[in-house]
């Protein structure tokens, strides 16, 4: 389930657009004011951010501190002003769309479930797990925009527990599937791979089944 903040001060058209992202089956985040935003620790798909809010952060400010930590998740402005230079501006800043009030529901949504697709449904090359975004396609690993430099081993790795997600895989397994049948080493190595692999990408969750191998969760 993707998760949606929506940062809009207008608390009757909060509560409306929220009914409608439910509707679709989106996990939503409902803040009415910048400062709660900015200090969100929660992990975010999209962004709706109003430009104009009742405190002293604007959706301006919240994209700038989002882009800072986050260069991938899109983001779509809201504003009662149609002037070019917001959309510009928005732009500039790394928004994804910009839709001016008063605004359809539906049509919100209609963004929303075209930008998230574009995005995010592409689980043939790309899989995310957390702040990482793995593509397959590409065998490159970003972490909030930032490249993980992994070696051939440790990207098949990665890839097997991504496929196998929650599920034991003892260290025969492993061997097999990253190794290759025909090799015929110590199955101590699995465990040095998985070591170097937690070290690069600490936010993997990989549990140790002791005397058997590994499961990621």
């Amino acid at each position: 389930m993707y998760t949606i903040c929506l940062v809009e001060d207008e608390i009757d058209l909060n509560n409306l657009i929220t009914t409608y992202l439910q509707k679709e089956n989106y996990n939503v985040i409902s803040l009415t004011n910048g400062n709660d935003a900015i200090n969100l620790k929660e992990k975010v798909d999209l962004w709706i951010l109003d430009i104009m809010l009742n405190d002293n952060i604007s959706g301006y400010d919240i994209i700038k501190h989002i882009r800072n930590n986050n260069q991938i998740v899109p983001v779509i402005f809201t504003s009662a002003r149609d002037q070019d230079l917001d959309k510009i501006l928005g732009l500039e800043l790394g928004s994804d769309d910009y839709i001016t009030k008063p605004y359809s529901p539906k049509e919100l949504i209609l963004r929303v479930n075209n930008i998230i697709k574009r995005v995010y449904d592409k689980t043939y090359d790309k899989i995310n797990y957390e702040e990482y975004i793995i593509d397959i396609n590409k065998r490159c690993v970003l972490n909030n925009s930032k490249e993980v430099n992994l070696t051939t081993l440790e990207f098949d790795l990665l890839v097997l527990f991504l496929n196998n997600k929650g599920k034991q895989l003892d260290r025969e397994q492993i061997l097999n599937k990253v190794w290759g049948d025909l090799y015929y080493g110590s199955d101590r190595v699995v465990d040095d791979l998985v070591r170097r692999l937690r070290k690069k990408m600490p936010k993997l969750n990989i549990s140790t089944i002791y005397g058997y191998g590994y499961r990621l969760v």
